[in-house]
């Protein structure tokens, strides 16, 4: 399934989609959509060959834990296409993310802009904090550093079977801070796991401020070389260089695409609030109104009516 629109297009749809609800309900992760946008357009709009959706446009109500009497519970892995052989597997490993995710998957016509409506609600499948049955989501990464580990678990498999399809790990830069994931990065080395990849945003700012500031990661590229991964680095922002990053061979070895983000790229009336970007609320409604009308003319479009 491909979209009609360019990746920059699906971009800058993102941006405006999470930027308009976050000012409509006072609240929203509107940095990681300003980092992350471009990426998760580059994904689903050119990179990863992904069926037609299998679950409906307006997500149904939360259906349950799974379990053998629930014949109800689904994951929301179906609004990236179904899981054939042929088909690429993502996983968006940092669940903070979901509302940039909920964006694009609107934006690449995948779920209906309506569904918006059930963000965060009592009893919707539409979390704030995106679990495995949210849309796009097929496990829970709610525990950051999981997520390139059963991405490895997964690919391995195919491997084994011979499936064409490969898989994708969209991360976030906060994980290397998480022993599970150089764990994850030694074993796919070991097998030899290369239909593995993963896009890693790196924003450097994580819940508590920068990250350099909570606990400084230092050469990521440099310790993902050492543990025996093939790294790509680029500006995240930039598609032409995405595309290239994402074509770096990587025979035997699980490649690391390095995208280095800006926090506030698109919306630099939010750099005024460095370094606490994590989740963006408005403490007045003049500030408010301030980041409505100065967000929306750098995004070249009419402020929200609240």
């Amino acid at each position: 399934m491909r979209n009609s629109k360019t990746v920059e297009e699906i971009a800058a749809g993102i941006r405006r989609r999470v930027f308009e609800h976050t000012i409509r309900n006072n609240g929203g992760y509107l940095s990681q959509a300003c980092s992350a946008a471009e990426q998760l357009a580059f994904l689903y709009g050119e990179a990863l060959t992904l069926g037609a959706p299998t679950l409906p446009m307006v997500p149904r109500p939360f259906a349950g834990v799974p379990s053998a009497g629930n014949p109800d519970y689904v994951t929301g892995a179906g609004y990236n296409g179904p899981a054939a052989p042929g088909f690429d597997r993502l996983f968006i490993a940092p669940a903070h993310y979901a509302l940039v995710a909920y964006a694009t998957l609107i934006e690449t016509g995948r779920m209906a802009p309506e569904a918006l409506e059930q963000f965060n609600r009592d009893g919707s499948s539409v979390e704030m904090i995106g679990a495995e049955h949210s849309p796009g989501m097929e496990v829970h990464n709610g525990t950051l550093g999981i997520g390139l580990s059963t991405g490895a678990g997964l690919a391995w498999g195919r491997k084994r079977k011979g499936e064409a399809g490969r898989v994708c790990v969209f991360m976030s830069d906060g994980e290397v801070q998480e022993g599970q994931t150089w764990e994850a990065v030694q074993a796919a080395v070991h097998h030899r796991i290369d239909n593995l990849w993963a896009l890693m945003d790196v924003n450097r700012q994580q819940c508590d401020g920068a990250m350099d500031s909570v606990m400084d990661v230092g050469d990521i590229s440099g310790k993902l070389r050492a543990f025996g991964a093939v790294v790509a680095e680029c500006d995240a922002h930039d598609v032409a260089a995405l595309r290239e990053a994402a074509a770096t061979p990587h025979e035997g070895r699980p490649l690391v695409i390095l995208a280095h983000s800006s926090p506030f790229h698109g919306m630099d009336h939010l750099s005024a609030r460095m370094p606490r970007l994590h989740y963006v609320r408005f403490k007045s409604h003049a500030e408010r109104d301030e980041a409505n009308h100065a967000i929306a003319a750098q995004l070249g479009i009419p402020p929200v009516e609240i």
